[in-house]
Protein backbone atom coordinates (compact mmCIF):
# COMPACT_ATOMS: atom_id res chain seq x y z
CA UNK A 1 0.00 0.00 0.00
CA UNK A 2 1.46 3.16 -1.20
CA UNK A 3 1.61 6.15 0.78
CA UNK A 4 -0.20 9.95 -0.27
CA UNK A 5 2.98 12.12 -1.20
CA UNK A 6 3.03 14.79 1.14
CA UNK A 7 3.19 17.29 -2.17
CA UNK A 8 1.61 17.27 -5.34
CA UNK A 9 0.74 19.46 -8.44
CA UNK A 10 -2.72 19.83 -7.41
CA UNK A 11 -2.08 21.47 -4.51
CA UNK A 12 0.72 23.86 -6.08
CA UNK A 13 -2.10 24.89 -8.84
CA UNK A 14 -4.41 25.53 -5.65
CA UNK A 15 -1.70 27.58 -4.07
CA UNK A 16 -1.50 29.71 -7.27
CA UNK A 17 -5.16 30.46 -7.37
CA UNK A 18 -5.09 31.32 -3.60
CA UNK A 19 -2.44 33.66 -4.15
CA UNK A 20 -3.63 34.99 -7.93
CA UNK A 21 -3.73 39.26 -7.40
CA UNK A 22 -2.15 38.66 -3.87
CA UNK A 23 1.75 37.72 -4.82
CA UNK A 24 3.78 39.52 -7.67
CA UNK A 25 3.90 37.15 -11.12
CA UNK A 26 7.24 37.81 -10.95
CA UNK A 27 9.24 38.76 -14.42
CA UNK A 28 11.82 36.20 -16.17
CA UNK A 29 14.94 37.64 -17.29
CA UNK A 30 16.96 36.87 -20.46
CA UNK A 31 20.59 37.67 -20.89
CA UNK A 32 22.57 37.34 -24.28
CA UNK A 33 25.63 37.50 -22.37
CA UNK A 34 25.06 34.99 -19.70
CA UNK A 35 23.59 32.33 -22.35
CA UNK A 36 27.27 33.08 -24.14
CA UNK A 37 28.90 32.17 -20.93
CA UNK A 38 27.46 29.06 -19.55
CA UNK A 39 26.44 27.11 -23.33
CA UNK A 40 22.44 27.33 -22.51
CA UNK A 41 19.30 29.35 -22.92
CA UNK A 42 18.89 30.43 -19.56
CA UNK A 43 15.21 31.69 -18.20
CA UNK A 44 16.10 33.87 -14.41
CA UNK A 45 12.48 33.74 -12.48
CA UNK A 46 13.57 36.86 -10.45
CA UNK A 47 11.93 36.42 -6.89
CA UNK A 48 13.78 39.38 -5.57
CA UNK A 49 11.21 41.03 -7.21
CA UNK A 50 8.06 39.52 -4.85
CA UNK A 51 6.64 40.98 -2.23
CA UNK A 52 9.37 41.36 0.67
CA UNK A 53 12.03 40.69 -1.73
CA UNK A 54 11.62 37.13 -1.51
CA UNK A 55 9.72 33.84 -2.93
CA UNK A 56 8.80 33.21 0.58
CA UNK A 57 6.10 35.47 0.82
CA UNK A 58 4.37 32.72 -1.63
CA UNK A 59 4.59 29.99 1.18
CA UNK A 60 3.79 32.29 4.01
CA UNK A 61 0.63 33.54 2.53
CA UNK A 62 -0.31 30.49 0.98
CA UNK A 63 -0.35 28.87 4.01
CA UNK A 64 -1.83 31.79 6.36
CA UNK A 65 -4.65 32.40 4.35
CA UNK A 66 -5.96 28.72 5.15
CA UNK A 67 -5.89 28.94 9.24
CA UNK A 68 -9.46 29.15 11.21
CA UNK A 69 -10.85 32.54 12.23
CA UNK A 70 -10.59 31.41 15.41
CA UNK A 71 -6.64 30.83 15.12
CA UNK A 72 -6.00 33.85 12.66
CA UNK A 73 -7.82 35.87 15.74
CA UNK A 74 -4.69 34.23 18.47
CA UNK A 75 -2.11 35.22 15.67
CA UNK A 76 0.84 33.30 14.13
CA UNK A 77 4.29 32.56 15.51
CA UNK A 78 7.61 32.02 13.05
CA UNK A 79 11.01 31.46 12.79
CA UNK A 80 13.61 32.46 10.14
CA UNK A 81 16.99 34.24 9.60
CA UNK A 82 15.13 36.77 7.76
CA UNK A 83 12.99 35.94 4.36
CA UNK A 84 10.13 34.15 6.03
CA UNK A 85 10.18 36.43 8.91
CA UNK A 86 8.96 39.19 7.05
CA UNK A 87 6.62 37.10 4.72
CA UNK A 88 4.72 35.66 7.57
CA UNK A 89 4.92 39.46 8.92
CA UNK A 90 3.54 40.43 5.57
CA UNK A 91 0.68 37.72 5.14
CA UNK A 92 -0.14 38.69 8.74
CA UNK A 93 -0.95 41.97 7.71
CA UNK A 94 -2.77 41.25 5.16
CA UNK A 95 -5.05 38.95 6.72
CA UNK A 96 -5.56 41.13 9.88
CA UNK A 97 -3.63 39.18 12.70
CA UNK A 98 -0.42 39.25 14.51
CA UNK A 99 2.88 37.99 14.25
CA UNK A 100 5.90 36.75 16.46
CA UNK A 101 9.17 36.04 14.62
CA UNK A 102 11.95 34.04 16.25
CA UNK A 103 15.02 35.28 14.84
CA UNK A 104 18.85 35.15 15.44
CA UNK A 105 20.47 38.02 16.84
CA UNK A 106 23.38 37.65 13.91
CA UNK A 107 20.34 37.93 11.35
CA UNK A 108 21.04 40.94 8.45
CA UNK A 109 19.66 44.28 10.21
CA UNK A 110 17.95 45.21 6.73
CA UNK A 111 15.76 41.56 7.29
CA UNK A 112 15.13 42.42 11.03
CA UNK A 113 13.90 45.74 10.56
CA UNK A 114 11.72 45.19 7.45
CA UNK A 115 10.05 42.46 9.46
CA UNK A 116 9.32 44.96 12.61
CA UNK A 117 8.38 47.47 9.66
CA UNK A 118 5.17 45.09 9.11
CA UNK A 119 4.28 45.20 12.78
CA UNK A 120 5.36 41.99 13.99
CA UNK A 121 7.35 41.72 17.15
CA UNK A 122 10.52 40.21 17.25
CA UNK A 123 12.24 37.45 19.73
CA UNK A 124 15.83 36.79 19.30
CA UNK A 125 18.26 33.62 19.64
CA UNK A 126 22.04 32.72 19.26
CA UNK A 127 21.96 30.66 15.97
CA UNK A 128 24.69 28.43 17.27
CA UNK A 129 23.38 27.60 20.85
CA UNK A 130 19.87 28.02 20.66
CA UNK A 131 17.25 25.45 19.65
CA UNK A 132 14.92 27.90 17.24
CA UNK A 133 12.16 25.81 16.73
CA UNK A 134 11.30 25.13 20.65
CA UNK A 135 11.41 28.52 21.07
CA UNK A 136 8.98 29.09 18.85
CA UNK A 137 6.82 26.49 19.74
CA UNK A 138 6.86 27.50 23.55
CA UNK A 139 6.04 30.48 22.46
CA UNK A 140 3.29 29.18 20.90
CA UNK A 141 1.98 27.11 23.52
CA UNK A 142 2.11 30.19 25.78
CA UNK A 143 0.05 32.93 23.58
CA UNK A 144 -2.14 30.27 21.51
CA UNK A 145 -0.46 31.03 18.22
CA UNK A 146 -0.25 28.82 15.52
CA UNK A 147 3.22 28.10 14.08
CA UNK A 148 3.92 28.45 10.20
CA UNK A 149 7.44 26.78 10.05
CA UNK A 150 9.50 27.89 7.00
CA UNK A 151 9.55 24.86 5.21
CA UNK A 152 8.17 22.18 6.94
CA UNK A 153 4.68 22.33 6.23
CA UNK A 154 2.90 21.12 2.95
CA UNK A 155 0.93 24.36 2.15
CA UNK A 156 4.61 26.53 2.45
CA UNK A 157 5.38 24.44 -0.04
CA UNK A 158 3.09 24.88 -2.19
CA UNK A 159 3.17 27.96 -1.86
CA UNK A 160 6.89 28.01 -2.89
CA UNK A 161 6.09 25.89 -5.71
CA UNK A 162 4.10 28.42 -7.47
CA UNK A 163 7.43 30.19 -9.03
CA UNK A 164 8.27 27.16 -10.65
CA UNK A 165 4.84 27.40 -12.07
CA UNK A 166 4.75 30.74 -13.38
CA UNK A 167 8.11 30.17 -14.97
CA UNK A 168 6.99 26.92 -16.84
CA UNK A 169 3.48 28.72 -18.00
CA UNK A 170 5.65 31.22 -19.21
CA UNK A 171 8.81 29.89 -21.12
CA UNK A 172 7.21 26.38 -21.63
CA UNK A 173 9.58 23.08 -21.67
CA UNK A 174 12.66 23.69 -19.58
CA UNK A 175 15.74 20.70 -19.77
CA UNK A 176 17.10 21.93 -16.03
CA UNK A 177 15.85 23.85 -13.01
CA UNK A 178 17.92 24.79 -10.83
CA UNK A 179 17.39 26.37 -7.35
CA UNK A 180 18.82 27.34 -4.17
CA UNK A 181 17.87 25.29 -1.05
CA UNK A 182 18.15 25.71 2.30
CA UNK A 183 15.15 23.71 4.34
CA UNK A 184 14.23 22.18 1.16
CA UNK A 185 10.69 23.82 0.82
CA UNK A 186 11.61 25.68 -2.46
CA UNK A 187 13.58 22.80 -4.32
CA UNK A 188 10.66 20.58 -3.03
CA UNK A 189 7.25 23.20 -4.39
CA UNK A 190 9.41 23.63 -7.38
CA UNK A 191 10.26 19.77 -8.16
CA UNK A 192 6.54 18.86 -7.63
CA UNK A 193 5.59 21.06 -10.57
CA UNK A 194 8.47 20.52 -12.87
CA UNK A 195 8.59 17.27 -12.59
CA UNK A 196 4.82 16.80 -12.40
CA UNK A 197 5.27 18.89 -15.99
CA UNK A 198 8.69 17.51 -17.29
CA UNK A 199 9.19 14.42 -15.80
CA UNK A 200 12.62 14.40 -17.88
CA UNK A 201 13.58 17.42 -16.23
CA UNK A 202 17.38 17.87 -14.17
CA UNK A 203 16.21 19.02 -10.95
CA UNK A 204 19.69 20.71 -9.80
CA UNK A 205 19.87 22.05 -5.92
CA UNK A 206 22.48 24.54 -5.21
CA UNK A 207 23.81 24.62 -1.27
CA UNK A 208 27.20 26.74 -0.18
CA UNK A 209 30.16 24.48 0.35
CA UNK A 210 30.11 25.09 4.19
CA UNK A 211 26.53 24.10 3.82
CA UNK A 212 26.06 20.38 2.21
CA UNK A 213 23.54 18.87 4.81
CA UNK A 214 21.17 18.45 1.87
CA UNK A 215 23.60 16.85 -0.40
CA UNK A 216 24.92 14.96 2.37
CA UNK A 217 21.94 13.30 3.13
CA UNK A 218 20.94 12.86 -0.18
CA UNK A 219 23.89 10.82 -0.91
CA UNK A 220 23.50 8.54 2.72
CA UNK A 221 19.63 8.62 1.36
CA UNK A 222 18.59 10.01 5.41
CA UNK A 223 18.71 13.04 6.87
CA UNK A 224 22.59 13.90 8.15
CA UNK A 225 22.97 16.75 10.61
CA UNK A 226 26.28 19.09 10.57
CA UNK A 227 27.55 21.84 12.64
CA UNK A 228 25.55 24.81 11.76
CA UNK A 229 27.46 26.28 8.93
CA UNK A 230 29.20 29.84 8.61
CA UNK A 231 28.84 31.44 5.01
CA UNK A 232 27.77 34.62 3.50
CA UNK A 233 25.01 33.14 2.14
CA UNK A 234 22.81 33.37 5.52
CA UNK A 235 19.11 32.42 4.12
CA UNK A 236 21.14 28.52 3.55
CA UNK A 237 22.74 28.49 6.80
CA UNK A 238 20.93 25.33 8.04
CA UNK A 239 22.21 22.54 9.89
CA UNK A 240 19.85 19.27 8.81
CA UNK A 241 17.33 19.25 5.65
CA UNK A 242 13.87 19.71 7.01
CA UNK A 243 11.82 16.21 7.45
CA UNK A 244 9.02 16.70 5.14
CA UNK A 245 11.12 18.38 2.69
CA UNK A 246 13.73 15.53 2.47
CA UNK A 247 11.01 12.91 2.08
CA UNK A 248 10.05 14.92 -1.62
CA UNK A 249 13.31 15.92 -2.26
CA UNK A 250 14.84 12.79 -2.21
CA UNK A 251 12.57 11.30 -4.77
CA UNK A 252 12.73 14.60 -7.09
CA UNK A 253 16.16 16.15 -7.25
CA UNK A 254 18.69 14.37 -9.03
CA UNK A 255 21.96 16.65 -8.14
CA UNK A 256 23.28 19.03 -5.52
CA UNK A 257 25.72 21.78 -6.62
CA UNK A 258 28.43 23.51 -3.76
CA UNK A 259 29.26 27.02 -4.25
CA UNK A 260 32.00 28.64 -2.45
CA UNK A 261 31.26 32.14 -1.09
CA UNK A 262 33.80 34.00 -3.67
CA UNK A 263 31.83 31.91 -6.46
CA UNK A 264 28.49 33.88 -4.35
CA UNK A 265 30.45 36.67 -4.26
CA UNK A 266 31.11 36.72 -8.04
CA UNK A 267 27.95 36.20 -8.76
CA UNK A 268 26.33 38.45 -7.20
CA UNK A 269 28.87 41.05 -8.99
CA UNK A 270 27.87 39.45 -12.41
CA UNK A 271 23.79 40.14 -11.50
CA UNK A 272 24.39 44.02 -10.62
CA UNK A 273 27.06 44.68 -13.31
CA UNK A 274 25.51 42.78 -16.09
CA UNK A 275 21.56 42.23 -15.18
CA UNK A 276 21.43 45.32 -13.25
CA UNK A 277 19.41 43.31 -10.46
CA UNK A 278 20.31 42.92 -6.92
CA UNK A 279 20.70 39.52 -5.85
CA UNK A 280 21.05 38.46 -2.09
CA UNK A 281 23.97 35.38 -1.44
CA UNK A 282 21.67 32.51 -0.87
CA UNK A 283 19.69 34.01 -3.71
CA UNK A 284 23.07 33.94 -5.69
CA UNK A 285 24.00 30.24 -5.55
CA UNK A 286 22.05 28.80 -8.56
CA UNK A 287 23.83 31.53 -10.99
CA UNK A 288 27.28 30.80 -9.01
CA UNK A 289 26.93 27.38 -9.87
CA UNK A 290 26.19 28.46 -13.80
CA UNK A 291 28.95 30.84 -13.97
CA UNK A 292 31.43 28.44 -12.01
CA UNK A 293 30.59 25.25 -14.36
CA UNK A 294 29.52 23.40 -11.09
CA UNK A 295 26.24 22.70 -12.50
CA UNK A 296 27.90 20.10 -14.72
CA UNK A 297 26.75 19.93 -18.39
CA UNK A 298 23.64 21.92 -18.85
CA UNK A 299 20.90 20.97 -21.85
CA UNK A 300 19.63 24.24 -23.88
CA UNK A 301 17.58 25.50 -21.88
CA UNK A 302 17.70 26.56 -18.44
CA UNK A 303 15.56 27.88 -15.71
CA UNK A 304 16.85 29.40 -12.55
CA UNK A 305 14.78 30.19 -9.45
CA UNK A 306 16.32 33.79 -8.20
CA UNK A 307 15.40 33.36 -4.98
CA UNK A 308 15.64 36.76 -3.42
CA UNK A 309 17.40 39.86 -3.42
CA UNK A 310 17.24 41.21 0.75
CA UNK A 311 20.55 42.83 0.82
CA UNK A 312 20.95 46.32 2.14
CA UNK A 313 23.71 48.65 0.38
CA UNK A 314 26.38 48.54 2.82
CA UNK A 315 26.09 44.72 3.27
CA UNK A 316 26.42 44.60 -0.75
CA UNK A 317 29.27 46.79 -1.04
CA UNK A 318 31.22 44.75 1.74
CA UNK A 319 30.72 41.57 -0.41
CA UNK A 320 30.77 42.85 -3.80
CA UNK A 321 32.97 46.21 -3.54
CA UNK A 322 36.45 44.87 -3.96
Amino acid sequence: MTSTPPLTLDDVRDAAVRLKGVAHRTPVLRSSTLDDLVGAEVFLKCENFQRVGAFKFRGAYNAASRLTPEQLARGIAAYSSGNHAQAVALAARELGTTAVIVMPEDAPPSKRQATEGYGAEIVTYDRYTGDRVAIAEALAAERGLTVIPPYEHPHVMAGQGTAALELLEEVGELGALLTPVGGGGLIAGSGTVAKGLYPGLRLIGVEPQAGDDTKRSLEAGRRIEIPVPKTIADGQALHIPGELTFSVNRRLVDAIALVSDDEIRDAMRFAFERLKIVVEPSGATPLAALLSGRAGALPRRVGVIVSGGNIDAERFAELCGG
